[in-house]
């Protein structure tokens, strides 16, 4: 069974930075992309961010590009995002999730969600 299971969330001032963590259990993620979405009250959920776990190659939603670093720990099956600079509009529920197909940021192709975590910039 598939687990996926995200850490790392708080209540930060804009300008600080978070690193948020996903545990991946339950299979072998090599061929899988995994990646970060993130849902503010009221709006839709959007794609942050994306990795592809074998090769690396990654993918950004623009209004997080410059700011948020996507990395993996293959030996520790965790997937990693970086947030710097956080503004009050990243104030969001951030989730993580795993595709079996290559680098995409449509949701419906992910098969595979964690509970998410809480992410609050303060102004």
């Amino acid at each position: 069974q598939v687990e996926l299971v995200e850490s790392g969330g708080g209540l930060v001032q804009a300008g600080g930075s978070l690193k948020l963590s996903c545990a991946a259990s339950g299979r072998t993620f090599s061929r899988y992309t995994m990646g970060w979405f993130r849902q503010a009250p009221g709006k839709e959920r959007s794609f942050v961010a994306a990795i592809h776990w074998s090769s690396g190659s990654t993918a950004y939603a623009n209004s997080v590009k410059g700011r948020f670093t996507i990395s993996r720990d293959n030996a520790k099956n965790t997937v990693y995002l970086q947030l710097n600079s956080l503004q009050p509009e990243d104030t969001a529920v951030y989730y993580c999730a795993a595709s079996y197909q290559g680098i995409i940021t449509s949701s419906p192709a992910y098969a595979y969600w964690g509970r998410g975590t809480q992410v609050t910039v303060s102004s």
